[in-house]
């Protein structure tokens, strides 16, 4: 194993102070790390505006071992700067939804130095889009780059009325992940270099990350299409009724409480046999589940948190997962999860022969709610650099 006690004690950049990057960031500061959190315009104006008192961090933080940290994190640095915020950081955290990743990522390359490290969270095949970014821009500084499946919680940024306020409520930790470096003769290097970030701890101390069988193999296992795209797309009708002609408050709906059922949860499960199919005719990872984990209000959720076995029945409330929402359509649920996740499967499946008639149908429905047209705008192949390779 590779030492990498060097990154004691040196600062972390986190890029993206949405929901995700202030929570990661937060969560790192109470863990003894110097921090830098950094965004862009538009967003930096809204996100980074009321930070002078601290962020606080909370929340029940549910999950197996009981692992718990909170408090009111003060960043080292707060700035709009990429080139002020990575210059002294030996890893660098990207936490932001994949339709920032290009105007980050562009921010980015031309300050890198040797020895960095990238982490991406979630991926969404964000590792593939920099290590093309970096030829195109004729970057070669050695550094390593990979991406996760998921983020290390559920959280969600708190708010009174219009406003944001600088606190999140972290729902649940995840005790696994499943990771994977570009190239994949980094990946000692990159499993290695979570230790030495906090916000990872209860990973670290819970079942560990999982090495994933290539960048494809995270971008297959990130649960977010599986869980999102059916749960908002059947359930759309008590999302826009909850709080209206039944339910008592709007800001408790939930499509884990208020949505999943046994015929969902059969349209979730033949996604991921859809997904497990293409990962099999493209000879790479995906992260296993048993058929029997999808049904039940946790779904497979529950296992990144609880580990193999998490089941809520039916019959009874998902008190973890009361107030989650979505509260719209229009939301990173269906504008994340359809034109990268769904799209990405789609034009995976034309490759390599393999028929998505069930992604196809969630492309096309949420085209038709959302007066898009997802399979014009969704990520592709060549977009990742890989539409002309074969499985070799």
């Amino acid at each position: 194993m590779k030492d990498l006690s060097y990154l004691e004690g040196k600062p972390i950049a986190v890029l993206g102070a949405g929901g995700i990057g202030k929570a990661m960031a937060a969560d790192c500061v109470l863990a003894g790390q110097e921090v830098v959190l950094c965004d862009l315009e538009p967003f930096a104006s809204k996100t980074l505006d009321n930070l002078k008192n601290g962020f606080r961090f909370h929340g029940n933080q549910t999950n197996k071992f009981g692992f718990y940290r909170e408090g009111v994190a003060k960043f080292n640095k707060i700035t709009t700067s990429v080139e002020e915020a990575v210059k002294d950081a030996e890893i660098i955290i990207v936490a932001l939804p994949a339709v920032g990743h290009k105007m980050f990522f562009k921010e980015l390359i031309p300050h890198l130095r040797d020895g960095q490290i990238i982490h991406i969270f979630p991926d969404n095949y964000g590792t593939l889009v920099f290590r093309k970014m970096m030829r195109e821009m004729n970057c070669d500084k050695k550094v390593v780059v990979g991406g996760w499946s998921s983020a290390p919680y559920g959280s969600r940024i708190e708010s009174e009325g219009p406003f944001m306020l600088p606190s999140t409520r972290i729902i649940y930790r995840a005790i696994t992940l499943r990771g994977a470096a570009l190239p994949m003769t980094d990946q000692e290097v990159f499993l290695e270099s979570v230790k030495y970030i906090g916000a990872m701890d209860a990973i670290t101390q819970g079942l560990g990350p999982v090495g994933g069988n290539t960048v494809m193999d995270t971008g297959f296992s990130n649960v977010n299409p599986i869980l999102h795209c059916p749960g908002v797309i059947l359930g759309t009708g008590a999302l826009e009724n909850y709080g209206v002609i039944y339910g008592d408050n709007k800001n408790d709906f939930s499509i884990y409480c208020h949505v999943y059922s046994p015929t969902v949860s059969k349209v979730q499960y033949a996604v991921y046999q859809e997904e497990c199919a293409i990962a099999e005719a493209m000879g790479v990872g995906i992260q296993p589940f048993e058929k029997e984990e999808f049904f039940s209000r946790s779904n497979i959720l529950g296992s990144e948190y609880m580990g193999p076995g998490m089941h809520v029945p039916y019959e009874e409330v998902y008190e973890m997962a009361l107030g989650t929402g979505p509260f719209s359509v229009n939301h990173r649920y269906m504008t994340e999860d359809i034109p990268i996740g769904c799209h990405v499967f789609h034009e995976l499946g034309k490759k390599y022969g393999v028929k998505t008639p069930v992604i196809d149908a969630m492309i096309n429905m949420a085209n038709a709610m959302l007066d898009r047209d997802f399979y014009a705008d969704g990520l592709t192949l060549d977009d990742l650099g890989i539409g002309h390779m074969t499985k070799e």
